[in-house]
């Protein structure tokens, strides 16, 4: 019977395949795509909590410190064999898929005490260090797949996702992967063969280990579905889709079956941790659909990204304007004020190139009209590295007294409302801070995009929960 559909790109989270149960799900999964789709690809993350184990051990190792060695290299052994020895009936196979692992655990603990003889780990190296978990993960389950009486082969994404060299934070060469991507790829897809492909990690033109940033197998799914391309991508994660708010926040939190890629891409920048950032893109350019599914409710249709319409000005299906909630926690405000600022040319370039200069990223910037001050959020455990080093380049303003001060806050949250329908509507705003101010959260800053897609304020940490939780109420009034 010939198959119905195309060409089918999944990604499974490393709480997909983080145990035995959680791989005999994910079997079956790939098992009942395989009878729909034509063509099938498979991206894996590592097993959950092993990038950790492995980055822990490597920064230990800088400090001199190889003792964890000696019970990471068992939990490695203990957390892959276990489920090998569960899921892989063939000895043969069982007995090849454990030797490869255990080779790439060797390479780890070498990798180990390289750092720990040099006293340093450049990024090249965390990088080779953190691809192992993908690297054992990949193996791991083509070979499940293999001893479930599908035809499956393991390939790393070293082999054609090529990206230039800024190590832990890649960017790929598409026109290269799309060659590389084809050759590779194609063949096994005509052969009926999924590969099953390792997320997160790419390689230089000259075949060093990358990585894409953490999160980054989300971004290996997108990149491989726009590349080849495929007609859908679907994310297999942990939980039933994106949802109205973390229901840790939101006993009342739901799953939202359909959003827009201008709305997905703010909640997954703004600390919606079921999809990576950079993930919407790549499908966006190449016009691809995306779902969000849970491993672990399969039968849940879980959330559809869909292209944004001149529609989306409108609450759809006389849904709310706000859609959804988020929080990005354990941040702080730093504020480069002066009445001198007025009037000069470059003081925000200079500011935020020193911000640059630290490797920090900024998820929130405010300014006031009068150019007296610029306001900007910064995760709390750098803040105080980014102060130090505005500190040094404005010296010669601050002893003139052209600017005043540089200060940063306590910890605080930032919060998001998103929803195209906020486009054009009058009154959202207003409806936003009303509820704020109702419920006694004080907002110390503002920001909105001129998408008008969201609305960003900054309150105290001890207010989360209550403004998440106020203003998810405009959504299920």
């Amino acid at each position: 019977m010939p198959k119905s559909k195309q060409t089918l790109v999944m990604k499974f989270g490393g709480t997909s395949v983080g145990s035995t149960g959680a791989l005999t799900n994910v079997t079956q999964i790939i098992q009942d795509a395989h009878a729909e789709w034509s063509h099938l690809i498979v991206v894996t993350s590592a097993m959950s909590g092993m990038t950790d184990l492995l980055l822990d051990c490597a920064s230990q190792a800088v400090q001199g410190n190889i003792t964890p060695l000696a019970d990471a290299e068992k939990t490695l052994r203990k957390k892959h064999f276990v489920v090998i020895d569960h899921l892989i009936q063939n000895k043969t196979l069982c007995m090849e898929t454990k030797e490869s692992i255990n080779a790439l655990i060797f390479s780890f603990v070498d990798l180990c005490k390289a750092i720990a003889v040099l006293g340093e780990a450049s990024p090249r190296a965390l990088d080779a260090v953190a691809s192992l978990g993908e690297r054992m993960s990949v193996r791991m389950l083509a070979a499940i797949l293999e001893n479930a009486g599908m035809k499956a082969k393991a390939i790393e994404a070293t082999e054609f996702i090529i990206t230039n060299d800024h190590f832990q934070n890649a960017h790929p060469d598409l026109k290269v992967t799309t060659e590389k991507l084809k050759v590779l790829l194609n063949p096994l897809l005509e052969h009926e063969i999924i590969p099953i492909t390792t997320g997160f990690i790419g390689a230089t033109p000259d075949g060093v280990v990358t990585t894409l940033g953490r999160g980054g197998s989300d971004y290996s799914a997108a990149i491989i579905g726009a590349v080849l391309p495929a007609d859908e991508v679907w994310i297999w994660t942990d939980v039933d889709g994106v949802m109205t708010a973390d229901p840790r926040i939101v006993s009342v939190a739901r799953t939202l079956p359909e959003i827009t890629y201008s709305e997905i891409a703010e909640l997954a920048y703004y600390g919606a941790k079921v999809l990576h950032p950079k993930t919407i893109w790549p499908v966006v350019e190449a016009g691809i659909g995306l779902r969000i599914c849970n491993t672990f409710n399969p039968t849940h249709p879980g959330t559809r990204v869909i292209a944004n319409s001149h529609k989306d000005s409108k609450p759809r299906n006389g849904s709310q304007i706000v859609r959804a909630v988020t929080a990005i926690r354990n941040q702080r405000l730093i504020t480069v004020e002066g009445r001198g600022m007025v009037g000069v040319p470059g003081v925000a370039a200079r500011a935020f190139a020193a911000v640059a200069s630290t490797g920090t990223s900024v998820p929130l910037i405010t300014q006031a009209s009068s150019e007296q001050s610029i306001c900007f959020a910064v995760p709390a455990e750098t803040a105080s590295v980014v102060a130090e080093k505005l500190d040094k380049i404005f010296s010669s303003e601050i002893t003139d007294n052209d600017i005043d001060r540089i200060w940063m806050t306590d910890n605080v949250s930032i919060i998001t409302v998103v929803g195209v329908g906020m486009i054009h509507t009058p009154g959202v705003a207003g409806q936003v801070f009303s509820q704020l101010g109702t419920n006694n959260v004080n907002v110390l800053a503002i920001a909105q995009g001129s998408s008008e897609v969201s609305i960003s304020m900054v309150v105290a940490a001890a207010d989360t929960e209550n403004a998440v939780t106020s203003l998810h109420a405009l959504i299920v009034q």
